[in-house]
């Protein structure tokens, strides 16, 4: 066995990515990506697969990724893995919620990561990354089923849960507090030198990609494909930059 199981969940107004990960679709264990909305619709789901939730990670504390972090863990009684730098955010979602949506209930981060941590959950490896820009704290975790389920030379088992960082076609917005396009811009630079192009990218909002595809095309990536020395064939044309996401949190 190799390549994950990933189950989507588009939740909220702003249709923000819920992720259950699971090592193989037989495994009766998985951890939560950026629950933000529809507490009952995942807990629904979980009850449909048979999945236990052994715990809850958060790339950013963003209200549309956070806000059903506290009924989901209250719920499947799972620890929450949070960006050390947004602890307070999740602590206090409330006071950062837009006029509109909401309410959440704030809930205190059982682990704090930095980014350079490796944990092992719910039969995965997962390598936890620093990539600001989006947000101060902002973090990607890349996956993989555990060596023991996998060949560690199979370059299809890693998935990047990426957050706000990377979209198709698209990267995150930097207008908000805290947002750097010169520290997004590394930071998707380094996830680029990092991991192979084949690589999948579970974004928070729209759909999968991978790592080559948005160096070879993303309209917001012109300056970084410029500057990456090609490894494979001819890089595809660049998209409008018309076409790119304005949208929200995005």
């Amino acid at each position: 066995m190799s390549a994950l199981d990933v189950r989507t969940f588009s939740l909220g107004p702003i249709q923000t990515n819920a992720y259950l990960v699971r090592p193989h679709a037989s495994a009766s264990e998985a951890v939560l990506v950026d629950p933000g909305e529809e507490p009952q619709r995942l807990l629904d789901a979980l009850a449909a697969l048979g999945v236990g939730v052994t715990a809850i990670l958060i790339t950013h504390c963003h209200f549309d990724h956070v806000g059903a972090v506290a009924p989901m863990a209250r719920s499947t009684g799972a620890p929450v893995w949070c960006p050390e730098g947004e602890r307070l955010v999740l602590a206090d979602i409330s006071s950062f919620t837009w006029p509109g949506f909401g309410p959440f209930e704030g809930y205190a981060a059982d682990h704090l990561l930095a980014g350079g941590e490796r944990l092992t959950l719910a039969g995965l490896d997962i390598e936890v990354l620093s990539t600001p820009g989006h947000s101060p704290g902002h973090i990607t975790f890349a996956m993989s089923p555990s060596r023991a389920d996998r060949d560690s030379s199979d370059e299809s088992a890693v998935g990047l849960f990426s957050g706000d960082v990377l979209f198709a076609g698209s990267v995150g917005r930097v207008d908000l507090p805290g947002g750097d396009w010169d520290v997004l811009e590394a930071s998707i630079a380094s996830l680029m030198a990092r991991f192979p192009s084949s690589t999948n990218v579970y974004p928070g909002h729209m759909t999968i990609t991978t790592l080559g595809r948005e160096l070879a095309s993303n309209p917001f990536l012109g300056e970084l494909r410029a500057r990456t020395v090609p490894t494979g064939p001819q890089a595809a044309p660049a998209a409008s930059a018309s076409a790119a996401s304005s949208s929200l949190l995005r």
